[in-house]
């Protein structure tokens, strides 16, 4: 996990996988990623490096926790107890913790529609831009009321009562974005459907992760056995795709991010 947070902003992915072997030979080749060991608390965990900055981490414990294959997005908090009881307060469920892990405390929760996300507790710092190619630059949630659950994230995590110098939410390209010191770091859009028997509609927040080249990036990811849930296309953030691994987990690519 991340030793800074920026509170109320999204600061860590991790990969909640079954199979470590599985996970770095898929990702590993895939965007150039190498792995170093990590806390071990609830089972292996790995801290995914892509050149010499630390960009995300896999953890063995999907199985433990009986949870599915994913990734989950981490809000940063300076309170991770007050953040989980706000969380219930608004209608969400805290699944996980809040619990002692490595540098810091983390809980893993799902907001009202049903979309799964993480609280981690840290030092606080500033946003840290990670460009770099395997780097998540972008998450976006997908849920059935963009609005009401943009209310429900900013009562969460005070969007509205945090330094407008720093924080701002806004309505572009038919979604609600949080922008961080001037950087859009996040954004809520509608049409997820919580009875859908596809996965990807569901309400959810996806990954995106920076390559040099979406086309040749899946491809490659098809090879080593993923699966492409979105074609590659242009959207009003760059070129997309959206990608399953072998276990199941999705993910998605951007190739520019603004």
């Amino acid at each position: 996990m991340p030793k800074e947070c920026v509170p109320g902003a999204p600061c860590w992915v991790s990969l909640m996988a079954r199979d470590l072997d599985a996970a770095t030979g898929f990702y590993g080749p895939l965007f150039g990623w190498h792995f170093e060991p990590g806390p071990e608390r609830w089972g292996p965990y790995l801290r995914v490096h892509s050149g010499d900055w630390e960009v995300a981490g896999i953890g063995a414990v999907a199985a433990r926790w009986e949870l599915p294959v994913s990734w989950t997005t981490y809000f940063g908090t300076d309170n991770a107890d007050r953040t989980a009881d706000a969380i219930r307060e608004r209608g969400g469920t805290v699944a996980v913790g809040p619990l002692e892990f490595d540098a810091g405390r983390l809980a893993l929760a799902a907001d009202p529609a049903g979309a799964s996300f993480g609280v981690w507790e840290g030092a606080q710092g500033r946003p840290q831009r990670a460009q770099r190619v395997g780097s998540p630059v972008w998450i976006q949630l997908r849920t059935r009321d963009a609005f009401a659950s943009a209310l429900f994230y900013g009562g969460v995590f005070a969007w509205d009562d945090a330094d407008p110098q720093r924080y701002e939410v806004v309505w572009e390209h038919d979604r609600v974005v949080l922008r961080v010191d001037g950087h859009s770091v996040a954004a809520l859009s509608g049409g997820g459907t919580e009875a859908a028997a596809d996965p990807r509609v569901r309400p959810r927040w996806h990954v995106y992760f920076s390559v040099e080249d979406v086309d040749a990036t899946v491809e490659l990811a098809a090879k080593l056995g993923g699966e492409v849930t979105g074609a590659p296309e242009n959207s009003a953030y760059g070129r997309v795709a959206g990608l399953r691994d072998p276990e199941g987990g999705l993910f998605s690519l951007i190739s520019r991010h603004y």
